[in-house]
């Protein structure tokens, strides 16, 4: 008796969750969309406009031939990577030091900007498959009762509902893998250019100082 009762209890549960699953599902297919969407928008507005040429911009700020904010805003570097190098470049006043702290901060806010992107997309990625297998096995309870009555219309409804989640689930996670591996590819390459940029800049300041020093 106290087994019936369990399981009667543990099947309204699973019952009740159907909907809440198909729900989660539904706003995961959205992110993944959305997410979609800003792939193509970021690949028009940042990664189009990234030409920067890592070699010739090294070059440049160790001759300084001209001045470093001008070799900095003019490089085809993103804004974001522009704003960064700027800051640490207006502190003039900063130990190196102090100013080599700030540079890995500014790094930090970068790395964690992307890393959120792709968070995103990661847990897209993982939810789907899960919710996508909830999906399929919740309506198999009825569909299974359906069957031993004789039930036909029950239990294809049931089974369609249990297809249609799993492609829901796949579908999400497929793409939301496919725009977690595009966006690590390019975001390594962004925080692996600024770093490079970065610690020229630093060594370049550190060197201006110490000529201007020894000039006094």
């Amino acid at each position: 008796m106290l087994t019936e009762k369990l399981t009667d209890a543990l099947r309204a549960i699973a019952a009740s969750m159907q909907t809440p699953v198909i729900i989660v599902l539904l706003i995961l297919i959205a992110v993944a969309i959305v997410m979609a969407g800003t792939l193509i928008a970021e690949l028009i507005t940042e990664k189009r406009h990234m030409k920067v040429k890592l070699p010739e911009l090294l070059n440049a700020l160790q001759k300084g031939e001209r001045p470093a904010e001008e070799i900095i805003t003019e490089s085809g570097l993103l804004k974001r990577q522009k704003n960064a190098l700027l800051t640490v470049l207006a502190q003039r006043e900063l130990t190196p030091l102090k100013r080599e702290s700030l540079a890995g901060e500014l790094m930090e806010a970068e790395a964690d900007h992307y890393d959120f992107r792709v968070k995103i997309t990661d847990l897209v990625m993982r939810l789907g498959p899960m919710f996508g297998l909830l999906g399929t096995l919740i309506p198999l309870g009825p569909g299974i009762i359906a069957l031993g009555r004789g039930d036909t219309y029950t239990l294809s409804e049931s089974l369609l509902t249990a297809f249609d989640t799993t492609i829901a689930g796949l579908i999400a996670a497929a793409v939301a893998t496919v725009i977690s591996m595009i966006r690590k590819r390019w975001y390594a390459r962004y925080m692996g250019n600024l770093g490079a940029v970065m610690e020229s800049l630093l060594e370049v300041m550190e060197h201006d100082e110490q000529m201007e020093t020894e000039e006094a």
